[in-house]
């Protein structure tokens, strides 16, 4: 039987779980720090700049780990963009992996990383595997659009070695990222993906 891919539904009061008020006062410096990386967009050659819900990942995040729904510690980050969400994810005690394949993110996303201290690998590279792009409907998809080489080979970790898929898909890329993992990541396998306002949602391939 071809395996699936499963919605497993979150608590619909994900938001008002309390976050612990050092991590709190981390994320609003790293809210002030993406602030100002934004204030100065205009100025570099950065093209995709979205940055998520950071305090809605952590709570997400944090259920995932408190219903002990990953198969084990390995957390990949796809656009990890400032890699706040992948300082969440370190700071739950997952080994982090965090790709992007814009290295002027990166420069900034070394600082985010130095704040809190955490132990992220961050990767400047494409995330997605080697002929992902067949899987895509549509050519342009802006994910399709990297020079930057695909990194699983350079890591040595294949994509079905991560038990947890991190991803905020751009507009229109929402089925392209669930087919790739659909057809990449391990069985059991947990796609979490910020999905705009207010929406977070946790998939698993079965």
């Amino acid at each position: 039987m071809a395996p699936r891919l499963y919605r497993i539904e979150v608590p619909a009061n994900l938001a008002d779980r309390p976050i612990p008020p050092e991590l709190g006062r981390l994320l609003d410096q790293s809210f002030a720090l993406t602030q100002a990386f934004h204030d100065r967009l205009d100025s570099t050659k950065v093209e995709q700049f979205v940055a998520s819900d950071h305090r809605l990942v952590y709570q997400t995040l944090q259920w995932v780990a408190e219903a002990r729904l990953p198969q084990g510690n390995r957390f990949i980050e796809w656009g990890c963009g400032l890699a706040v969400n992948a300082c969440v994810a370190a700071s739950l005690g997952w080994d982090v992996v965090a790709v992007e394949a814009e290295a002027a993110l990166l420069d900034e996303a070394r600082r985010i990383v130095q704040l809190w201290q955490q132990p992220v690998e961050l990767l400047h590279g494409n995330f997605l595997p080697q002929h992902a792009e067949r899987l895509a409907d549509d050519p342009y998809l802006p994910s399709l659009g990297h020079a930057a080489e695909t990194l699983y080979e350079r890591l040595d970790l294949p994509l079905d070695d991560f038990d947890i898929i991190f991803a905020y898909p751009w507009p229109g890329e929402e089925d392209f990222f669930e087919q790739v993992f659909l057809k990449h990541a391990a069985s059991g396998a947990l796609l979490v993906s910020f999905r705009g306002p207010y929406d977070i949602q946790v998939h698993q391939k079965r």
